[in-house]
């Protein structure tokens, strides 16, 4: 049987930390700022852990 393919577009967007925890970047940051204060762009920018009722779907197609 051929090997899994991990899924190039989940392979992009998500990283995994040392602890196994899965990293991604938030949304919103990409236009339309002008009505959003900076304390939102600021908070947009840092990135934050998948939650936890999606990290199952997110580890299938990552292929871990």
């Amino acid at each position: 049987m051929p090997k899994m393919k991990s899924n190039s577009g989940a392979k992009k967007r998500f990283k995994t930390t040392g602890s196994g925890k899965i990293k991604r970047k938030k949304a919103f940051k990409r236009h339309i700022l002008t009505k959003k204060s900076s304390k939102t762009k600021r908070q947009l920018g840092q990135s934050t852990l998948v939650a936890v009722a999606d990290v199952p779907r997110v580890k299938q197609l990552l292929s871990q």
